[in-house]
């Protein structure tokens, strides 16, 4: 796991000065402070950087990134994990390669050229990121892993294409500017973004399960962006004629495949620890991972001074039944704003709820406790249908069967079961978009609370940028840069999962709540429910074996019946998220602390991102007596956006970015 940088002049007689390869790295450092190393080839105006985290053969010197084939054909930078590839390595050298280094990412260097790119992706397993160079064909191949693990960005700035792991390795070239997007900014004050799209003027993710490939032609770069997986739900129509009614031949399955999934992540030259919550995901794989190992597995819980959002007695009897080392780290929730700031550096985007804060507190304790890689339980909701959203959505529209008032009566038994969420993880009213109902034929629930956050956001912004956006459709927008073909003819709750997959799973949970924040301390997570095997096979999936009456995750609670407590085999989904700031004194005022500071009037006007009335006005109708709890968890986010944008500024615009790259480059003695 580390960190990727690079540039491609459109003119191949253009030299790239390595330093600033090397600064690209330095400000990446947290990613790999193990070692850095750079390549260019002069010749063809290509060059790559790399800061690694040493997991997979420790031998500094042989694993040194970037590796140039052996014709010199073939530049890689990558970034994450390939599993499964001591098999393939092997047969591999059985046809004649050769490998110079113990690493998985050396076997891209034999496949590609054997395969291609498409027959290529197929083999590749796990989380990554990576940069392929490609001499013959004078090609930059821009690859990201299928659900978006791992972060790539990328800015064509006319004469150059900059990429890099993270958006301050764009910022740290001279020539890639830091300017924020209108429509961007939108997004980023009512939490959902649009897919591939960023805060800032320019600068674009490379999609999961895409690739980006450039070509120079002429002097000029031609940008094609492939797609090369999708989660692909079968059709309605299908699923009428293929699904089983055995309900063991589902659990048999789906206890297969995540079993194979977890141990292939279990490989490492280094310990690996489980992240272990209260809920059955992260038990799963902590259950698995003890079952598999002789020795006891190390297991890291968070845990909170609020009774009612804290998880650690459920860790606990979950520890203690498999006898895992379980290492409880409890915060004050009051003390998480202590860290906002530092957190948004990492996150490089606005985040609703302190969970991000609480996620890098407890990878720096991961990290100082002598470990490099968590496995985790991310992606798990995602596949089997846990939040309250995607139960919202079955009972509304995937259950034809329910009379209007069962539907009712369902809805009003989850709300009450979500009350502590209502507002950001259920919307508080009922929200319909038009372009959402017509690509879906409904609105999906996971949206709802973000679209009705989205209202108060033109009054939020400054006259120039309200200008910008006057009349945008910020749900038309996320409906444009969704796929069709994949909803279309789908069950409702094959669309509603395709949705957060592709808004929530990528743009929030992998990113502040997961590789930023872990990463931001060298920690490398690893999430087994987000392999595309599993994720394949528990697409087909009857939406029955999901949510099966009232009860979520059906499937994966039968699979793991036999290492989950009866507690919480017996218990409803708890979302994991830290108390929100207007349900402790303590956290409100440190909230206050930093809107003072951020939200001051003079703040506003030196960023030019906000408006002081609107900001006012917002705060006003936070602490109004009429204001509802669930309305309050919704301007709490809104809140917490307002001084993300305004932290972003300060460490992405306000702060010259090239002169930190050089600094740190200095600090670290990385140099040429």
């Amino acid at each position: 796991m580390c960190g990727i940088a690079g540039i491609f002049h459109a003119n191949p007689e253009q030299t790239i000065d390595p330093q600033l390869l090397v600064n690209m790295a330095a400000i990446q450092h947290h990613r790999g402070p193990d070692g850095f190393g750079y390549k260019t080839l002069d010749e063809q105006g290509v060059g790559f950087s790399h800061a690694r985290l040493s997991i997979i053969d420790l031998n500094e010197e042989r694993a040194r990134q970037p590796f140039l084939s052996q014709d010199s054909n073939l530049l890689l930078a990558h970034n994450g994990e390939f599993y499964d590839y001591k098999r393939i390595r092997t047969e591999l050298t059985l046809k004649g390669a050769r490998f110079k280094a113990k690493s998985d990412s050396e076997m891209v260097l034999h496949l590609y050229p054997r395969l291609g790119l498409e027959d290529m992706l197929p083999h590749l397993r796990g989380e990554f990121a990576f940069a392929l160079y490609d001499k013959q064909h004078d090609r930059l191949m821009l690859v990201r892993d299928r659900f978006g693990v791992k972060p790539l960005y990328w800015s064509n700035t006319g004469d150059k294409i900059v990429f890099g792991s993270e958006l301050k390795v764009l910022f740290a070239h001279p020539d890639v500017p830091r300017r924020f997007n209108a429509k961007g900014v939108f997004h980023q004050l009512m939490q959902t973004t649009v897919p591939g799209h960023t805060a800032f003027d320019n600068i674009n993710q490379v999609k999961p399960g895409h690739v980006v490939i450039i070509e120079r032609k002429h002097g000029k770069f031609q940008v094609t962006d492939q797609k090369y997986w999708d989660m692909d739900f079968p059709l309605q129509s299908e699923r009428e004629k293929n699904d089983r009614d055995d309900e063991e031949y589902y659990i048999e399955g789906v206890r297969k495949q995540l079993l194979h999934a977890l141990q292939l992540r279990l490989e490492a030259d280094v310990p690996v620890a489980c992240y272990l919550s209260g809920g059955i995901d992260s038990c799963s794989t902590l259950g698995m991972a003890a079952a598999s190992q002789q020795s006891p597995v190390k297991a890291f819980t968070i845990g909170f001074d609020d009774a009612d959002y804290d998880e650690t007695p459920i860790a606990t009897e979950m520890a203690e039944s498999v006898g895992a080392d379980q290492d409880v780290m409890l915060l004050n929730a009051g003390h998480l704003y202590e860290n906002f700031e530092e957190t948004l550096w990492h996150t490089e985007r606005s985040i609703y709820n302190t969970l991000g804060v609480a996620k890098l507190l407890m990878s720096r304790h991961v990290h100082q406790a002598g470990y490099k890689v968590v496995v985790t339980g991310e992606g798990s909701d995602e596949l089997f249908g846990g939040y309250p959203a995607f139960r919202r959505d079955m009972f509304l529209h995937g259950m034809d069967t329910l009379s209007p008032a069962e539907r009712a009566e369902w809805e009003s038994i989850l709300a009450e079961a979500n009350k502590l969420f209502q507002g950001a993880m259920l919307a508080e009213d009922e929200v319909s978009d038009p372009a959402l109902n017509e690509l879906m034929g409904f609105t999906p629930s996971c949206l709802q609370p973000w679209l009705a956050s989205a209202v108060h956001v033109p009054g939020l912004l400054s006259p120039a940028l309200r200008q910008e956006v006057e009349g945008y459709a910020p749900g038309q927008a996320i409906a444009e840069a969704l796929d069709g073909d994949m909803l279309e003819g789908r069950h409702p709750l094959d669309k509603a999962q395709y949705v957060w997959i592709k808004t929530m799973l990528e743009g929030q949970i992998l990113t502040w709540g997961g590789d930023r924040v872990d990463m931001a301390n060298s920690m490398e997570s690893r999430p087994p429910f987000l392999d595309h095997h599993l994720a394949e096979y528990c697409a087909q999936l009857p939406p029955s074996m999901r949510i099966k009456g009232r009860t979520e995750k059906y499937v994966l609670r039968e699979a793991m019946k036999g290492i989950l407590p009866t507690t919480l085999y017996e218990r409803e989904k708890f979302a994991f998220m830290a108390p929100p700031a207007h349900t402790d004194p303590e956290k409100w005022a440190a909230l206050k602390v930093l809107s003072d500071n951020y939200l001051s009037d003079e703040a506003i006007e030196q960023a030019g991102i906000l408006d002081k009335a609107g900001v006012k006005a917002l705060f006003d109708l936070h602490e109004s007596e009429d204001t509802t709890a669930s309305t309050q968890v919704k301007l709490d986010a809104v809140i917490n956006h307002m001084i993300s944008v305004q932290i972003l500024h300060k460490h992405f615009v306000a702060t010259d970015v090239p002169s930190l790259a050089r600094q740190k480059a200095y600090e670290y003695g990385w140099h040429v």
